[in-house]
């Protein structure tokens, strides 16, 4: 029996394996993240932040492509991959998700990290480039922001993880991300951010529970606290002080107690809870500062966030 140039002999008949394959050791599991998403939002800086975490990273690379490099990388010695895939194949969303599908059904461990931004956060980050959207044409840049996102429907609602960049500066898009990413135990750590916003401002689009602050009265229309925030321990101390401020606090903490093994069990590394208030300045943000002390002390890296302050 003749041996290929290099190689050792080959399989006799009857040794070779389903579908004409050549018996080989499997390929040890790879921790696979994919960062897809709007163009603009993002992408790259993520690519480059999960660089920096110990990813081997490839930029642009098509979905057809996605288990190929997996398998050839997991062959050799990478542990860890990620690729950032766009719209330039016009297959994309639905090639994605086959093969997303695919690499967990061979025993790989695929995440989906989908960043997003608001429409007029895009368009100001498209003409301060002066580039055009990959799905612009001959139409306007919103056309080509409209397009993508429905064409990213089947991904983004796939994704285990969504990040809105349209707030985010560098360092907290970083921060985020080695938030979730830079841990690779077998049981994944919980890091939550809670989210102060302004209803008047729009829901956050990244929110995995949401929290109206709005049945407790509005330190607005006190002159002494209207110009004060929610940090000001005179804003907190009204707040709390409110008839059902702290049994709703208590209650809503019970229910997080409740979800976070859930969350855990399920490999979920990362939770975005929002609390509202109109205008996202006194009752929203004492509220958040609030959950986020209660979650640290039930052990999960807990952070506050304002997105809506100083808005006004």
């Amino acid at each position: 029996m003749s041996a290929p140039p290099g190689g050792t002999p080959a399989a006799p008949a009857d040794e070779v394996a389903p579908d004409g394959a050549a018996d080989q050791a499997p390929a040890r599991p790879v921790q696979v993240v994919v960062v897809t998403g709007l163009s603009g939002a993002g992408k790259n800086t993520a690519g480059r932040v999960l660089e920096d975490l110990g990813f081997f990273v490839v930029d642009n690379l098509p979905p057809a492509l996605l288990e190929p490099m997996v398998e050839l990388g997991a062959r050799g010695d990478v542990r860890r991959f990620a690729a950032v895939v766009d719209v330039r194949s016009r297959a994309f969303s639905s090639d994605l998700q086959d093969a997303v599908r695919q690499l967990a059904d061979i025993g790989h461990r695929p995440r989906v990290l989908y960043v997003h931004a608001r429409d007029e956060v895009l368009v100001r980050r498209y003409e301060s480039v002066r580039r055009e959207h990959p799905l612009q044409g001959s139409g306007r840049l919103v056309d080509g922001i409209s397009a993508e996102r429905a064409l990213l429907t089947g991904i983004a609602g796939d994704a285990d993880l969504w990040v809105d960049t349209s707030d985010l500066n560098v360092h907290q898009l970083r921060a985020t991300l080695e938030a979730a990413f830079a841990d690779d135990g077998e049981v994944p750590a919980l890091t939550a951010t809670v989210l102060s916003f302004g209803f008047k401002y729009g829901l956050p689009l990244d929110a995995d529970l949401v929290v109206d602050a709005r049945f407790l009265p509005n330190p607005h229309w006190l002159p002494e606290l209207r110009p004060k925030t929610g940090r000001d321990p005179e804003v907190r101390e009204y707040v709390l002080s409110r008839d059902g401020a702290l049994e709703f606090v208590d209650r809503y903490t019970d229910v997080l107690r409740l979800l976070l093994p859930g969350y855990r069990r399920e490999g979920k590394r990362y939770l975005t809870l929002a609390v509202g208030c109109t205008g996202g300045k006194h009752r929203s943000v004492a509220i958040t500062e609030e959950f986020a002390r209660r979650l640290s002390a039930e052990g999960v890296s807990a952070t506050a966030r304002h997105r809506d302050l100083g808005r006004e």
